[in-house]
């Protein structure tokens, strides 16, 4: 792959992504968010296994083993399901806001690995996680005395989220499937959506109190079509290309595109506050992961070492 290539990917999985945040708000404005949510899946998983079918070998693309199942139960609960937490979160949260608490993603999968699997911190790598904490403390600011205040409530929903999001990643992980990566993402997809539309229910969502508006539709095919399916598929080939630690780069980059994008499209504002906790966060998340940084910066970087 040479550099333009491998630019262009990062570049355009970072603007899908960071795009998706946006769509999300504008969405809301004429649809519940858990049914919201759902029908985002539906698009994503029924394009994903389309891809899947005429792409990966016969073999690859059903969960046959025990271990299979249960990644795809993981990544439906826990990875898809959960993500319905971020558009409730979002009717009272900025764009921008809820795509910069995502950068705890990196950082509290870690704590879920120490937890789950075993795995060892330094004391360095401990501060980059409290470092990380505090960047979220400058992100939410919760004031004891207005807890229930609409834009608090939501940013804790957002965090919850968060939370399941890196859950899920390390169940996955540690169920070490073998059924290919986005065939995965497919069926996980699939069942996530279909535990959204049971949300939905549950909840007294209703198509009929929908508006299905030119913008809901396009909301819906936006995020399904662009920042799910398609992002997903390019996200797996950076994974398969350069690795874990690259691919978790791309979503540093996010923040910033969902944050231009929420102040120029929807007049939305980010106090200088927020930007601060985000730039805690990176720092956290960039002590958690020296030493990997470190190789990478040594090595010229990704690009530069498979590159042309």
């Amino acid at each position: 792959m040479t550099r333009r290539a491998a630019v262009l990917l990062f570049g355009g999985l970072a603007t899908m992504w960071g795009l998706s945040f946006p769509a999300i708000s504008v969405g809301l404005r004429d649809l519940p968010p858990l049914l919201f949510a759902a029908f985002r899946y539906d698009v994503a998983a029924v394009l994903l296994l389309v891809y899947v079918g005429a792409t990966a070998d016969p073999g690859d693309h059903l969960p046959n083993e025990g271990r299979d199942v249960v990644a795809v139960l993981a990544g439906g609960v826990f990875l898809v399901a959960a993500n319905g937490l971020l558009f409730v979160g979002q009717q009272t949260v900025p764009s921008g806001v809820a795509a910069i608490l995502q950068g705890l993603v990196p950082i509290l999968t870690t704590l879920w690995a120490l937890l789950l699997l075993d795995e060892q911190v330094t004391p360095a790598g401990a501060a980059g996680i409290l470092l990380g904490f505090v960047g979220v403390g400058l992100i939410v600011r919760p004031d004891p005395a207005n807890l229930l205040a609409s834009d608090l409530l939501g940013k804790f929903i957002i965090l919850g989220q968060v939370v399941f999001v890196a859950l899920g990643g390390v169940l996955v992980d540690r169920a070490k499937p073998t059924i290919a990566s986005t065939a995965l993402t497919g069926w996980s997809m699939a069942l996530g959506g279909l535990l959204l539309h049971a949300g939905s229910l549950t909840a007294g969502e209703s198509l009929a109190g929908a508006t299905l508006s030119q913008t809901a539709v396009g909301a819906i095919v936006y995020l399904g079509v662009f920042s799910t399916a398609l992002a997903f598929v390019v996200y797996f080939t950076i994974l398969e290309r350069y690795g874990a630690l690259e691919t978790s780069l791309v979503a540093y980059l996010v923040p910033v595109v969902a944050t231009i994008a929420g102040v120029v499209l929807l007049d939305e504002s980010i106090t200088l506050a927020t930007i601060g906790g985000f730039v805690v966060v990176f720092l956290g998340f960039a002590l958690l992961k020296r030493r990997q940084l470190a190789d990478l910066l040594g090595s010229g970087g990704a690009v530069a070492r498979h590159g042309d």
